[in-house]
């Protein structure tokens, strides 16, 4: 009797292990991540917390796929409306109000603790809060500043940079007088971030994008901020055809050292030590015209609600891709400032002096408005640049037309 009922208690723990197994491998899951390519080693650092998080979690299995950023929201605007959109994305932060306003993101609160929460340096958390919900985390943030050619502008008669637009034209002018393949100011008007590179000097001219509930971009700052940009390219002042040169360009010929000023990020530092290590440059401050500024941009990790995993997306964010081994590891090799207060305390931040001119910056950082349709309104303030930039307009036509556009955009 015993043994029949031993057989059978062993026959029900064999099915309930059975059962208990079936559960387990049915609970295993695959999260499909899709990121924007910052450089060659964006696959490889989310590759090592891959592999990390599936050797703690085995039976799930987490995909990477790294995309273009010209090509990245496109890819995920199809990838939503077929239904097939992944657990989690990499997106610019602007572009997470339309996501929240179509009910495209999940709110993040619920997955989170408060220590996880509260390691996060607290002004880089307002872009991707929306009515007191998370719908982000920052993944990468920076600020701009000026590099700037010492050798260049010391041959030229300039010993220190430029402080103002002033100073920026006067330092350019005297690198054409040299007479060689090299320009005084880089220009960008070609592709991403083209607006961005005028809002430079929109800002300390003391123009806004939108004030008020309308746009700003046709302002006499406004104005008065593009035909800057516009004299220098007539007067040589730039490389010629701004608007065939993208970031990556004007980049290029910093470090082949052909630009004597150039505004960027510090991801440019990393290029630098790798590309020209002998280029002998220095950096400070954006410009000023009347005010400073600079231009702030955060990135951002956020979950699909679509997502059948989204437990699992969040354990990968909050236990992997946020832990500080990480987090140092990835802003180290892709060269954004630091995140996370941990992040900032570790000594290959805290002791690096050339991060000082970002980091002075920061108090001074305008970020892009968070509105809806913000990528069309981009879209009319880069047509607008690149008619005046080729000369098809002037800059108060130009800017007008961006404006009606905008205006249209905010009433919608």
């Amino acid at each position: 009797m015993y043994q029949i009922r031993k057989r059978r208690v062993l026959s029900l723990l064999l099915g309930a292990a059975a059962i208990l197994g079936a559960s387990s491998a049915s609970q295993a899951a695959t999260i499909r991540v899709v990121l924007g390519y910052y450089s060659a080693a964006t696959q490889g650092l989310f590759e090592g917390m891959a592999k990390d998080f599936m050797e703690k979690h085995p039976g799930d299995e987490v995909k990477i796929e790294v995309i273009q950023w010209d090509n990245l929201q496109q890819r995920l605007t199809t990838d939503i409306a077929g239904g097939t959109a992944p657990d989690i994305a990499m997106i610019g932060t602007r572009w997470l109000v339309d996501y929240v306003k179509n009910d495209i993101a999940e709110p993040l609160d619920g997955y989170m603790t408060p220590e996880f929460k509260a390691g996060f340096i607290e002004s880089f958390l307002s872009p991707s809060t929306f009515d007191g919900k998370m719908y982000g985390l920052p993944v990468a943030a920076s600020a701009r500043a000026m590099y700037y050619n010492k050798d260049l502008l010391a041959k030229a008669g300039v010993n220190e940079p430029p402080t103002n637009w002033d100073g920026v034209v006067d330092a350019a002018k005297k690198i054409k007088a040299l007479g060689t393949d090299a320009y005084g100011f880089a220009l960008q008007g070609k592709e991403i971030e083209t607006d961005a590179y005028w809002y430079y000097s929109l800002w300390t001219h003391g123009g806004e994008i939108i004030k008020d509930g309308k746009s700003g971009v046709a302002s006499p700052q406004a104005i008065e901020a593009l035909a800057l940009y516009k004299m220098m390219i007539d007067e040589k002042l730039t490389e010629p055809d701004p608007s065939g040169l993208n970031r990556q360009d004007i980049e290029r010929l910093f470090k082949q050292g052909r630009i004597g000023m150039i505004l960027t990020g510090p991801w440019l530092r990393g290029q630098i030590k790798t590309d020209a290590p002998n280029l002998n440059y220095g950096l400070s401050s954006i410009p000023e015209g009347s005010n400073k500024a600079t231009y702030g941009v955060t990135d951002t990790l956020m979950v699909f609600n679509s997502s059948p995993n989204k437990e699992l997306a969040m354990k990968f964010l909050t236990e992997t891709a946020f832990s500080p081994k990480w987090r140092i590891e990835f802003s180290t090799k892709e060269g954004f400032l630091p995140v996370m207060k941990e992040e900032a305390a570790a000594p290959v931040f805290a002791n690096d002096p050339q991060l000082k001119a970002f980091t002075d910056m920061l108090p001074y950082a305008r970020f892009a408005p968070p509105v809806a349709n913000w990528e069309q309104m981009v879209d009319a303030v880069i047509a607008a640049l690149q008619k005046v930039y080729i000369g098809q307009a002037q800059p108060e036509a130009a800017l007008k037309d961006a404006a009606a556009t905008i205006d249209g955009l905010i009433e919608q």
